[in-house]
């Protein structure tokens, strides 16, 4: 018998049991994922930013990266080829990664043993409410909420517990989750939108009795503003809907169309500016462009807009993120497939050039 690999063994269960994990629920890996100095050269639908500094990116088939400013190294290379979706590290340091084929998992190496990593999935077997998962969110108590194609998953560090159509949900298939300054969350569908107090949901949001639908990004900026992307129905005629797209703001009273343009992604960033990624002509238009909108002409009839950078379709422009040195990260779909940086003078694409389509 091998006494070292043994007593190995026995030391990485008391780590485990240690992080209040058993270490029948958790898959242990060595972090020996593939490390390169290009990034994916695939769909990148979401960029997010760690505490220290580091930025991850979640693509699609490709996995989820960490770049530390150097090289870009995939840290779900050992779960294989899925369709992630979104990353987020949790005030515990856990990364959470959504994919939209095979439930969620998180990523912990805090109690290991330096170069292991511990990763659990978490599917409907767990009780998340579907295996289809887009965002994930923590609220301000540390609850991680998840966007899922069944509805509504909140998951307290122990269970989950779900909210679908027969909770009052306007829809199963959610596209996101933020909560406001006042407790409330604002959740977007593929139906209507809609506000949960932690009793009731509200739905549907209205404007003039006309209800907001096909909501995908909802921020609150610093002022207690709602902003978001969408569309208000005005109704139908035989199959043809007819629709008001575009980026909206909501001060708490009114509901105001600041701008035509789409807005699938929405940041404020620290000047107080408004950046989205969108199609330039929803719902029909097949150009994408990440725009700035600024802050002095925002509450204005005409916003200043600047076009940072377009696209034409077939393909898209996703996540958006500033970075603590306030650079603007965003990634994209189709021709223009991977993550892109903004420093305010040049767009650095991080793919490998002779993989550039």
């Amino acid at each position: 018998m091998n006494y070292s690999r043994v007593q190995a063994f026995l030391s990485l269960s008391l780590l485990l049991a240690s992080c209040g994990q058993n270490q029948n629920d958790r898959t242990t890996f060595e972090i020996r994922d593939s490390v390169s100095a290009y990034g994916p050269n695939t769909m990148v639908r979401n960029v997010k930013q760690d505490k220290n500094g580091n930025m991850l990116i979640a693509a699609s088939r490709a996995g989820v990266f960490r770049y530390d400013g150097k090289s870009f190294t995939n840290l779900a290379s050992k779960i294989g080829s899925r369709r992630f979706w979104d990353v987020l590290e949790d005030r515990h340091g856990n990364l959470w990664f959504t994919t939209t084929d095979s439930g969620v998992y998180r990523y912990s190496t805090g109690c290991l043993p330096t170069g292991q990593a511990a990763i659990q999935q978490f599917t409907t077997r767990e009780g998340l409410a579907s295996n289809g998962v887009g965002a994930v969110y923590e609220d301000k108590a540390g609850v991680i909420w998840f966007a899922t194609g069944g509805g509504v998953s909140r998951f307290d560090g122990k269970s989950f517990q779900n909210f679908t159509t027969n909770d009052g949900l306007p829809a199963n298939d959610i596209t996101t989750i933020m909560e406001d300054k006042t407790g409330k969350f604002w959740i977007g569908t593929r139906g209507y939108l809609s506000v949960y107090d932690g009793k009731t949901f509200t739905t549907p949001v209205t404007k003039d009795g006309n209800a907001f639908y096909n909501v995908w990004s909802i921020v609150e900026d610093r002022t207690g503003t709602i902003w978001f992307g969408g569309a208000i129905i005005h109704g139908r005629k035989g199959n043809v809907l007819f629709t008001e797209d575009g980026l909206w703001r909501y001060d708490g009273n009114t509901f105001t169309n600041v701008s035509r343009r789409g807005a699938s992604f929405i940041i404020e960033d620290k000047k107080g500016n408004i950046w989205t990624t969108g199609s330039v002509n929803p719902p029909t238009g097949n150009v994408w462009a990440l725009s700035r909108y600024d802050r002095k002409s925002l509450y204005t009839n005409e916003p200043a807009v600047t076009e940072i950078m377009s696209i034409k379709g077939p393909g898209m422009l996703c996540g958006i993120l500033e970075a603590y040195d306030g650079s603007i990260w965003f990634g994209a779909l189709g021709t223009t497939n991977g993550v892109y940086r903004y420093d305010g003078k040049t767009i650095t694409d991080f793919r490998q050039k002779e993989n550039r389509h």
